[in-house]
Order: structure tokens, then sequence, then C-alpha cells
């Protein structure tokens, strides 16, 4: 198993963590990701159903591939109304032309981009819409600048947000960014930490340097000390596109 593919099913034990921790995200990019009227929605590498959440309350059948079996069942817990099922990004098990939207959250730079882009294609009916979505931490505030230079200290991977490579089945994708904030506990923000792939593949003992590391940010930078909770600057950077 080569590195990315060692970091994408690191998540499989650290559900709790990601549950806790990790955001969901905002109506109006929901709103801008999936179309208005469509009907049938894949939520796909849907996790512990941060963004599936979200689509359930606007309305839509919901799909939700996830190929973990502990994230798929924390999903199941939280999104009942969600039809969870097992299957990758390159193979989801559905037959052809059965959604009307595709959306992937935190998950497409995990993908071989190829096989992914050509199973979505393939699921999606006529003039469907896919739809690409990170929450990306705001670094130009200070604290936030630090916590994730601590958390990516020796990351050989650039897991970065960026435009997905769809191919020519699809139009050019248009994109969005969307700036906003979550509150949390401070305390939380060790567990957040806890939920990034790095950590979660670190031996432990590295691991619990980095997160030593956390609280001592938290408790000793000026914008965290003594406080129970913050908000979190969030950009989330969304890309859109539809199947010609």
């Amino acid at each position: 198993m080569d590195e990315r593919a060692r970091r994408a099913a690191s998540f499989e034990h650290g559900v709790a963590a990601y549950q806790t921790a990790r955001p969901g995200y905002p109506d109006d990019v929901v709103r801008w990701c999936v179309p208005h009227d469509a009907c049938d929605v894949l939520d796909l590498a849907a996790g512990t159903g941060k963004l599936t959440a979200r689509l359930v309350a606007f309305g839509y059948d919901v799909v939700a591939v996830e190929p973990s079996d502990a994230m798929r069942a924390e999903l199941e817990r939280t999104v009942p109304d969600a039809d969870a099922r097992p299957g990758t990004a390159e193979a989801t098990g559905l037959p052809d032309a059965c959604v009307d939207a595709v959306t992937v959250a935190q998950a497409w730079h995990w993908f071989d981009e190829r096989a992914a882009a050509a199973e979505v294609e393939r699921v999606l009916r006529p003039g469907g819409r896919v739809a690409v979505v990170w929450n990306v931490r705001d670094a130009r505030t200070d604290w936030v600048a630090r916590w994730t230079e601590i958390v990516h200290t020796g990351d050989p991977l650039d897991t970065s947000a960026r435009e997905p490579d769809l191919g020519p089945a699809f139009t050019p994708p248009e994109h969005r960014e969307t700036s906003w904030s979550s509150r949390m506990r401070t305390a939380d923000l060790r567990v957040l930490a806890a939920s990034r792939s790095h950590l979660l593949t670190l031996p432990a003992d590295e691991r619990d340097v980095l997160l030593d590391r956390v609280d001592d940010l938290v408790a000793h930078h000026p914008d965290l000390r003594g406080r129970e909770e913050v908000d979190v600057p969030y950009v989330t950077r969304a890309w859109r596109a539809t199947l010609r």
C-alpha cells in the first residue's frame, strides 16, 4: 500500500475524533453545489456524513457511498435517512445514470482521479452535476497558522484543495470560495488535530509530541489562552461542473 492509500485508509481508526471536531458545510455552499431541481444525489466518500446530513436536510434522496466500515457505521447512526452503502470513488456499485448530482467533500485528493472521474460520469444522468468541496482553515489568523504548522510537521503529502481534473466529459469547473467560521471548544483543537491523516498514521509517541504542542498553543497563545470556545475561521473551496 502506497503512502496516499495508507493515509486515506487511516480514517477507519479516527472516527470519533473526526465526528467530534470536523466542521459541517455552509448551507449556501450546499445550494450552490447541487441543482435546485435535483432529486437523487450521490455523496461520494461520505465519511461520517458531515455533508450528507445537509443534503438530507434539503430534501434530496441521498445515497452515501463510503469505503470505511467504521465511518459508514457512524454515518448510519447520525444520518439514518441516507442510504449508506459500501463502495469506492472508483467503483461505487451503483447503476448507470442513476443520480442527478454527485458531491465529494474533503476526499477528492485521495482518489485515483481518472478512474473516479469516469465513475462519476457513469452514474450521472445527462446534464448532471458533480461538485468537489473542501473546508480549509484560514491561516490568515495567526493561531490557525501556528496550529497548521504543528499538525503538518513532517507531513510528506500535499493534500491541498485544488481544482479537480474531471476530463472532457464535463464542462470546465466553476469555482467558489466562502469564508465562514465554526464555533468549537478550545480543548477540541487537540481532537481536530488527532483527526488528521498525518497524525493518525504516526507512531504513538510522535503523535503525542504534536498533540502536546497543540495543547501548549491553546494554553499560551493570547487568542486562545483561558478561553473555553473559539471561532475557527474556514474558507470553503468548491468546484462544480456539468456532464456534457
